[in-house]
């Protein structure tokens, strides 16, 4: 349909159940999020080998790239095809935006550096502050975090938009149509306390350390809408 916004979910993660019931997957998350009256948004499971054809690329306006359980500094052959698939929007011009393991394939798609935290896993509600003077972006705001590695360096022309007293590199934006977050800013805190369930079953952290984070979670709020909008602005507007 002409003149149809359309728009597409690079999915990288395996729905759970709890998430699939009460969201409807994690697609119904990010579609809950950024979705507006009269788009069209698809999704396609990339982890699964699922990608769109390159005839198709040239159709969508936008394109999101989820969180996952697995390495963005990984060899998998999916995560290759990724990055192929990224280094081909990226000269295309396409709007890209990253979240969580998203933000750090795309920045080893530009040619940076992603690995293991030197400080472990970071899981939570975290306050992050705004460096850029070129945005118009608030000081700070506090976004929900599930992750063990991060971006260690970027490519000289990345900005580096926001940083945590955890991350040196929370956010970074690439010319006028790429930027990542390592945050989640669609979560809820409910799938929060459901992920660490999850890592508590697979050994992924201790007992103990998870009882800690979700005490702390239970404390602090996200700031879901402001996130929402940020993310909007970016990938319709002009931010």
């Amino acid at each position: 349909m002409e003149g149809v916004k359309r728009y597409a979910v690079l999915m990288c993660a395996e729905d759970s159940d709890y998430v699939r019931n009460k969201h409807g997957g994690y697609f119904g998350v990010f579609v809950r999020m950024l979705a507006e009256e009269g788009e069209r948004w698809d999704m396609y499971k990339v982890a699964r080998g699922e990608f769109p054809e390159e005839r198709e690329l040239c159709l969508y306006d936008g394109f999101v790239i989820t969180g996952s359980c697995n390495d963005a500094h990984g060899n998998d052959p999916w995560v290759h095809h990724l990055l192929n698939l990224l280094s081909k929007l990226n000269s295309m011009n396409k709007k890209i935006l990253g979240i969580c393991f998203g933000h750090q394939i795309l920045g080893r798609a530009l040619g940076g550096k992603v690995s293991r935290s030197p400080t472990g896993w970071d899981i939570g509600v975290r306050t992050i502050t705004f460096s850029s003077s070129s945005l118009k972006l608030p000081s700070n705001l506090s976004i929900i975090e599930c992750h063990r590695d991060e971006i260690r360096e970027l490519p000289a022309k990345a900005e580096v938009i926001a940083w945590s007293e955890k991350t040196g590199i929370e956010m970074f934006k690439y010319e006028d149509h790429i930027m990542g977050i390592q945050g989640h800013p669609e979560y809820t805190k409910d799938i929060l306390l459901h992920l660490i369930d999850r890592l508590i079953h697979h050994n992924f952290i201790m007992e103990s350390f998870a009882v800690e984070t979700k005490l702390k979670a239970e404390m602090w709020e996200p700031d879901t809408k402001a996130w929402q909008k940020l993310c909007l602005s970016f990938l319709k507007g002009q931010l």
